[in-house]
């Protein structure tokens, strides 16, 4: 809104108006805004919650051991950080740019799927909404973001190619926009998976083959990223850090694709429009960022999955308009591990029931709950085939470590623009 404010008042030379065509400008000003209204805002939503005792269920103590110390700590806080991301993008953003309103409706849709998973726990039932119809909405976003950017004439690209210029090869970029169902190969040079591409076999019908590959691929990356951001929500701040520094990565990929110089230096491709996607994702750190003031070890409130599927949604929505989705596994490494941590316990601990024993790959499952597990507190007769650590950690130790690995994991994913 003020955005296209300003951009009125630069008709009229009004001082200081032209700064809002920068997209620098806006995307400081957006980090700064989400930071001071997700301070401000949090502890009176905090406030709030505890004159309603709108609290989440005390943890199980043979899992959390701390789970005593949080007790009546409320939940839900995922608003605090969707309230702080729309309202900055509402006023800094372009609401006219397709891939804003696209992350906007992500963000929207999957906390209200989450709001309504969080109330039913407290209200109803502790195992709150049935996974069958979290799945049916998540597959139902991913369905409608892959049908957009199938059918939008603004979600479009300019190739990239190379031209002999002066006797040196250089990359240049077609002045026509496509629609592209290509995405990035990481560490390879001048190699774009193309989805059509790979539907070849179906002759004549091989790009609408491919679109629909896409559309699917898209629906996939939605649940998946979505439900490992809910598993690693385990730990006070543990995804809140990571999901902030893998957007902050996901912005810096938003901003190279969206500058035409830059897209030509690194050899990648040009997506127009995607700078407003900066705008989203400095937000979206911001409100992060802001949120762990009160959600860092002991949490003061918990993102329930009101956060945790809209973060979700969120990466994976973003990385998919960027075309970087091979990148996600990069990017979103600790969300991988715990999805694939809790995909092999489940697994193994059935295969161990058919024997009549019990056996487990970790001694539990996701991936962070094995780090705090003191000695003795599994039952003797467990079979645990990787039983490391051997003595508990503390929470702010295992959330700590996380975070430097997912900062490794997104410094590589970001160095995949010159290692090729």
């Amino acid at each position: 809104m003020l955005y296209y404010l300003f951009r009125y008042l630069e008709q009229f030379g009004i001082p200081g108006s032209h700064l809002w065509s920068y997209i620098s400008f806006r995307a400081i000003l957006t980090l700064v805004l989400s930071l001071i209204i997700s301070a401000w805002f949090g502890e009176y939503f905090i406030k709030w919650m505890k004159r309603h005792n709108a609290s989440e269920a005390q943890r199980d103590a043979s899992i959390d051991p701390y789970g005593v110390e949080k007790k009546g700590v409320p939940t839900m806080g995922g608003i605090i950080i969707i309230v702080s991301t729309v309202i900055p993008c509402l006023l800094l953003g372009r609401l006219r740019n397709i891939y804003m309103l696209l992350m906007l409706g992500t963000i929207l849709v999957l906390g209200t799927l989450g709001f309504a998973d969080d109330y039913i726990k407290m209200k109803k039932s502790k195992d709150g909404m049935r996974p069958i119809f979290k799945l049916a909405g998540q597959a139902l976003l991913g369905l409608i973001v892959g049908l957009t950017l199938w059918l939008s004439p603004d979600a479009v690209i300019q190739e990239n190619k190379t031209a002999m210029q002066q006797n040196h090869e250089v990359v240049v970029h077609n002045s026509q926009k496509v629609k592209s169902t290509d995405t990035t190969i990481p560490f390879v040079k001048n190699n774009n998976l193309s989805y059509s591409g790979m539907m070849s076999f179906m002759g004549k019908y091989k790009t609408a083959a491919g679109w629909i590959l896409f559309v699917l691929v898209t629906t996939f990356i939605v649940m998946a990223v979505s439900n490992g951001a809910n598993l690693n929500d385990g730990m006070d701040g543990m995804c809140a850090g990571n999901s902030a520094i893998i957007m902050l990565a996901l912005g810096v990929f938003a901003y190279v694709s969206s500058h035409i110089s830059m897209a030509s230096y690194l050899n990648i491709m040009y997506i127009p429009g995607t700078e407003e996607l900066v705008i989203f994702s400095l937000a979206f750190v911001g409100a992060l960022v802001g949120f762990l003031w009160y959600n860092s070890y002991p949490a003061q409130v918990f993102m329930g999955d009101t956060g945790s599927l809209a973060i979700g949604g969120v990466i994976g929505v973003m990385a998919v308009i960027l075309h970087k989705e091979l990148l996600i596994p990069l990017l979103c490494f600790i969300f991988l591990m715990e999805s694939i941590s809790v995909l092999l316990q489940t697994k193994v601990a059935k295969m161990g029931n058919k024997k009549g024993l019990k056996w487990r790959v970790f001694k539990r499952a996701p991936l962070h709950d094995t780090f705090r597990v003191k000695p003795g507190q599994l039952a003797s007769d467990v079979k645990v085939f990787l039983n490391w650590p051997k003595g508990c950690w503390l929470e702010s130790k295992i959330t700590t470590r996380f975070w430097i690995v997912t900062i490794i994991m997104c410094a590589v994913a970001i160095g995949t623009l010159k290692i090729r």
